[in-house]
């Protein structure tokens, strides 16, 4: 595993980094062309877009992703009944791809077989969900749909971190006659701060990565106005055969998602002060 891990993750990161410093066109070259190709990148319009789109995908995804989740683990952690079938309904997404999300998501938004003609059948005529077909609203369906596959994992991990509060901290709450509401704020999301971590780092990486579900469903349309940084990857890579420019791109992700490990990896695993 030491060794998959320095060759495959390792090396193949330095590979991309190296190249991204080339003027590599379909395949690898050796000359150095300096930081022109991330000069290049952060001047294109459409590069720029893509990063516009995914922060504000990103933004949406992670705050209604991690409070929908929480609430939905607050409603199972309350010993409900048929308990294991509401978890693992609300689970099931988690186990598709995102490109099987993306296409069931595709035709639920159509509007002429999804939930607009169905509306429109029961003579709501001035409702309209009609999201991926226009530019401002696009970003908003790419969220719904993000929602839907990973809310229920969120939902399981931090279910997992409910059942792990000790049940004398209830009881010593309800003593002191604390409301439910601020027991969870003030109590027991503090005791859950490892596990909130653990999933905002979860979540916010594979946010970075989004792509399949873009290519699924709205192939970065209408135009360019659902566009992501990986898909920009990929096209300039396979599509434009510009090695270079896909991977300075790349390499902008990575060094984003480090930005996001790095300080979990400390607060994790880093020194610990003596209290």
């Amino acid at each position: 595993m030491i060794v998959t891990v320095l060759v495959v993750f390792v090396g193949c990161s330095a590979w991309s980094v190296y190249y991204s410093f080339t003027n590599s066109g379909q395949l690898p070259s050796g000359k150095f062309v300096g930081f022109a190709q991330y000069e290049r990148l952060f001047h294109t319009a459409r590069f720029i877009g893509a990063a516009k789109n995914l922060a504000m995908y990103g933004v949406m995804a992670l705050v209604f992703t991690m409070v929908i989740g929480f609430l939905l683990a607050v409603l199972m952690d309350q010993k409900i009944r048929f308990e294991n079938t509401f978890r693992t309904i609300l689970l099931y997404p988690f186990a598709l791809s995102f490109i099987v999300t993306g296409l069931v998501w595709q035709w639920i938004m159509n509007p002429n077989y999804g939930i607009e003609k169905v509306l429109h059948d029961w003579g709501f005529t001035n409702l309209h969900f009609d999201l991926l077909n226009n530019g401002n609203t696009v970003i908003y369906g790419l969220v719904i749909a993000g929602l839907w596959q990973g809310t229920g994992f969120v939902m399981v991990l931090m279910l997992a971190g409910l059942r792990g509060v000790d049940e004398e901290i209830w009881k010593a709450a309800r003593v002191d006659g604390i409301p439910t509401w601020r027991t969870y704020l003030q109590i027991v999301l503090p005791m859950m701060r490892g596990v909130i971590v653990t999933t905002l780092v979860i979540v916010g990486s594979g946010i970075v990565r989004l792509y399949d579900l873009v290519v699924a469903l709205t192939q970065g349309g209408p135009g360019f106005a659902s566009d992501v940084p990986a898909k920009y990857v990929y096209d300039y890579m396979f599509g434009r055969a510009n090695l270079g420019q896909g991977l300075a791109a790349s390499t902008v992700m990575l060094v984003t998602v480090a930005i996001i490990l790095i300080p979990w990896a400390y607060l994790e695993f880093g020194p610990k002060k003596n209290k």
